[in-house]
């Protein structure tokens, strides 16, 4: 699986020391990331479970297990979209095998994203998990 880019997130936040620079790294992320086109943000690619709007819009090639995912996002709230950022790094390129087989809230846990996120953030993070990890399971039975 292709996952050097949440490796890289990893290691810089091991770098980072105080929660506040990484808490800025995570929005610098989602600042990073290209806006989805006004035509994508609709109910079906809706996240529910989030406090801010959220839109998640997966991609999948191929058929089975081995299909690839990646998706697009994005929030109305920029830590959100950090978020969204994190989860494309632990995620996009993946199997949809290997998505199914990721430890997500142990991956999470690495950043420390658990103790500093609010519960509603914490609730809207594990919702966007769930959806990703939702359209992987559709995907390896299709």
């Amino acid at each position: 699986m292709a996952r050097d880019d949440f490796e890289d997130i990893v290691e810089t936040f091991e770098f980072l020391d105080d929660w506040e620079d990484r808490y800025r790294h995570v929005i610098e992320l989602g600042k990073a990331m290209e806006p989805l086109p006004e035509a994508q943000k609709v109910p079906a690619t809706k996240v529910e479970g989030c406090a801010s709007q959220v839109w998640l819009v997966p991609e999948i090639e191929g058929a089975g297990q081995g299909a690839v995912l990646t998706f697009n996002g994005e929030s109305d709230a920029m830590i959100v979209n950090g978020l969204i950022a994190v989860l494309r790094a632990l995620y996009s390129g993946a199997t949809v095998a290997e998505v199914q087989a990721v430890d997500a809230p142990a991956e999470l846990k690495r950043l420390g994203l658990d103790e500093h996120l609010s519960s509603q953030r914490s609730n809207g993070l594990r919702a966007m998990v769930a959806r990703v990890r939702a359209v992987a399971e559709k995907a390896a039975t299709a």
